[in-house]
């Protein structure tokens, strides 16, 4: 956790990726960020990965670094607590962000009634506010239709939420812009970001809906290979399986000089009658270049050749599970300053992720861990101006839980 956001707090009530996401980038950086749920766990109290006991360790990973307060906000008394710690004046204060359905007495009108300059970052699933998740924009906007073998008809999903990952830190971003406003001007907002606003910005920044408009293409399958430049998996003599890939000048002439293929490539250019040098010539001709390296590789296990890829910096990875990373990837381990080996009370001792970002001003600090349902319940009540008799009735009353 890198303290450069010290001072600053937020109020999160959210549930799975994209707004936990938000709430923890922002915690890893230093500020506070407190997480409110239902007494009984909030929807993604028990969301997979879980370990052999229930412990989910997908809350874990998305919730470190935070305080979490547990209330039923079903009650009056519950929704004072709440109203009171995401509009409690001070500087650096004032500052909600949700992903939840927010109605009456928590969306943004009544709660800017307790505090004039309140910002709320409100994550919808589209901008209508309709129910929107990562596994049904990727269908919508196209991309499980272009994934997949070359030739081959079905779509293919991605196991990666791309658009919740790259949401969460737009979220977080966008945060931090009102936040900056509000010192400016004195003045809070509400913030909205659609999930599926997020897909359809990078649908069009990246390029497709002008190919689709412009050029009257729709992109087909094609594999494992890279769009508009050369890139292709290969097998390997004893079965490992790796990826080159020659988007630049570079990139294509170390390549080439590694796998001893330059005079088969300008015999392969006059050939073809054009110009390998340029990237998409690469593309156009994929599968001819694919054929001359093929045989370098079907020859050669990884580690035959790994050395030389790495001295000639080719652009090039092994193909990994899960597992393997872990286990392989030097990268992941304790040698990457990001990571640190640290104890989940109810699950374990492992490899843990502090912030990726590494300011040169700022101390890099050790990732803290996620909070248990309710863990900071008194200290946040307390914080907030409830006396400790008052405490005490709220638990004895089932406002409140957590450990006392």
């Amino acid at each position: 956790m890198v303290k450069i956001l010290e001072g600053l707090r937020i109020v999160e009530g959210s549930a799975f990726v994209a707004a936990p996401l938000a709430g923890m980038t922002l915690a890893q950086m230093g500020a506070d960020v407190i997480r409110f749920d239902r007494i009984r766990g909030g929807l993604d109290n028990g969301r997979w990965p879980v370990t052999d006991k229930g412990r989910s360790l997908f809350w874990a990973g998305l919730n470190k670094g935070k305080r979490s307060l547990a209330v039923d906000m079903t009650t009056p008394r519950g929704q004072e607590i709440v109203t009171r710690l995401i509009c409690e004046p001070g500087e650096g204060k004032g500052i909600f962000l949700t992903n939840l359905r927010v109605r009456g007495w928590m969306d943004y009108p009544a709660l800017k009634q307790h505090r004039p300059d309140l910002i709320m970052m409100s994550v919808t699933g589209d901008r209508s506010g309709g129910p929107q998740v990562d596994y049904t924009v990727n269908p919508a906007v196209g991309f499980p239709m272009a994934t997949g073998p070359e030739g081959s008809a079905g779509p293919v999903g991605h196991v990666l939420p791309a658009w919740d990952c790259i949401t969460g830190q737009q979220a977080a971003l966008g945060i931090l812009a009102a936040e900056r406003h509000r010192r400016l001007t004195g003045n809070g907002q509400l913030v909205e970001l659609a999930l599926k606003d997020m897909a359809l910005a990078m649908l069009g920044n990246l390029g497709i809906i002008a190919e689709v408009t412009v050029n009257n293409y729709d992109r087909p399958k094609m594999g494992n290979s890279l769009y508009g430049a050369y890139a292709q998996d290969f097998v390997c003599k004893g079965g490992g399986r790796v990826i080159v890939v020659a988007l630049t000048q570079r990139q294509w002439d170390n390549l080439k000089a590694v796998t001893h293929t330059q005079v088969a490539f300008e015999e392969l250019a006059v050939k073809l009658g054009v110009n390998l040098n340029l990237e998409g010539a690469r593309f156009e001709h994929r599968h001819a270049i694919t054929q001359v390296l093929k045989p370098f590789f079907d020859i050669r296990a990884v580690e035959e050749f790994e050395a030389a890829f790495n001295e000639r910096s080719v652009t090039w990875a092994r193909y990994r599970t899960f597992a393997q990373a872990v286990r392989e990837d030097p990268d992941i381990s304790v040698d990457n300053p990001m990571f640190s080996m640290l104890e989940h009370p109810g699950i374990g001792t492992y490899l843990t992720p502090g912030n990726p970002i590494a300011f040169s001003d700022a101390e890099r600090i050790a990732p803290v861990r996620a909070p248990s349902l309710g863990e900071n319940t008194d200290e946040i009540l307390s914080g907030i101006g409830y006396s400790d008799g008052e405490i005490a009735n709220l638990h004895d009353d089932l406002i409140v839980a957590g450990p006392r």
